[in-house]
This record gives structure tokens, C-alpha cells and sequence, in this order.
């Protein structure tokens, strides 16, 4: 029988997503799959989170690709980001605590790759006289993935409801990243 690894790891994002301290054995449940065949397409718990974490890069290149970051107003081009990424956003709550075990020299580039796009719609907005020139671009990129993963546990917890995910996450971000108008 063949294991679509894609599907193996979509489930396992789901699960630990949920419980961050899922054991290989409930994760491989998760899957419908044995502990043994989830070791032979992953060796460990830390080859397990390095596949999520290529996972995650590539859908949030494709959210990124798919919103266009380049086109429009920054603050509207956030809007549909936070938007296009709820789907993904329980796995990036999960790989922003789980990345503090791989900082440094371990560190994935492509997180670099994509905070680089993100502060670039920051900074385009700032010099569009959007948003705040006192806030940098990569401490609202930060901003950015705090909320999203607290809006993913929230959502998860049942503390908010998921149709309202968008609609807080950029009301909080954007009304304090917007530039105010001196009267």
C-alpha cells in the first residue's frame, strides 16, 4: 500500500497543531498509518518538523504568489493575506514555537525568503504614508505571524469564531500599524 507523504504530513500538521506535544504513535494514529511506516518516511519527531516546516513554506509562497503582494495598496494587500492564509495558519502557530528548537545556523532560508516579501508590502506602505514609519517592516512581519498564530489558537480553542479570524486579526494589526493623519 502506498502512503501519499503529502496527505501523512497534512495530518500531521492537523495534529499537532492541536496538541503540540503529539507523540510519533499519535500522530501515525492521526494518519491511519503504523509508527513504523511514519519512521520510514520521516526518522524522527525533528525530520517530521523540518517536512512540516517545507510544507508550510511552500503554502505560504503560494498565499503569497496567489494575493499578489505586489499589487494594490499595501494595507488592502494585508488584508488579503490574512485572509488567504487561515488555512495554513494552525501549522504556522505550530512552526512559530516549534522553530525556537531550530535557530541559528538550523534555521529554514526560506523563512528568510518569505519575511523579506512580507516587509516588503510593510515598507511599501510606510512609503505610501500608510502605515507608521516608527514600527519597522520586519517588526510588523513579526506582528504579523504573532497574530496569525494566536488567531489560529483561538479559532482551535473555540475562543473565536473562524468566520471572524480575518476580520480581527487586520482590525488589531492594521489599526495599529496605520499612520495616523495630524489634524
Amino acid at each position: 500500500m502506498s502512503v501519499d507523504r503529502t496527505q501523512v504530513l497534512r495530518s500531521a500538521a492537523a495534529t499537532l497543531s492541536v496538541k503540540a506535544t503529539a507523540t510519533m504513535d499519535e500522530i501515525a494514529r492521526a494518519a491511519g498509518i503504523g509508527r513504523a511506516t511514519l519512521h520510514r518516511h520521516f526518522a524522527g519527531r525533528e525530520a517530521l518538523i523540518r517536512a512540516l516546516e517545507e510544507l508550510a513554506l511552500e503554502e505560504l509562497t503560494t498565499v503569497l504568489d496567489t494575493v499578489g503582494v505586489e499589487e494594490g495598496p499595501a494595507d488592502e494587500v494585508v488584508r488579503r493575506m490574512v485572509g488567504a492564509v487561515q488555512p495554513v495558519a494552525p501549522l504556522i502557530a505550530f512552526l512559530v514555537t516549534e522553530n525556537q528548537l531550530f535557530e541559528g545556523e538550523g534555521q529554514n532560508e526560506g523563512w528568510a525568503a518569505l519575511d523579506a516579501r512580507i516587509s516588503t508590502v510593510f515598507r511599501r506602505g510606510q512609503e505610501e504614508g500608510v502605515f507608521r514609519i516608527d514600527l519597522t517592516p520586519a517588526w510588523l512581519c513579526e506582528a504579523l505571524y504573532g497574530l496569525i498564530s494566536s488567531g489560529a489558537w483561538a479559532v482551535a480553542d473555540g475562543r473565536v469564531a473562524a468566520k471572524d479570524y480575518s476580520y480581527m486579526i487586520t482590525e488589531l494589526l492594521l489599526g495599529g500599524a496605520r499612520r495616523s493623519v495630524e489634524k
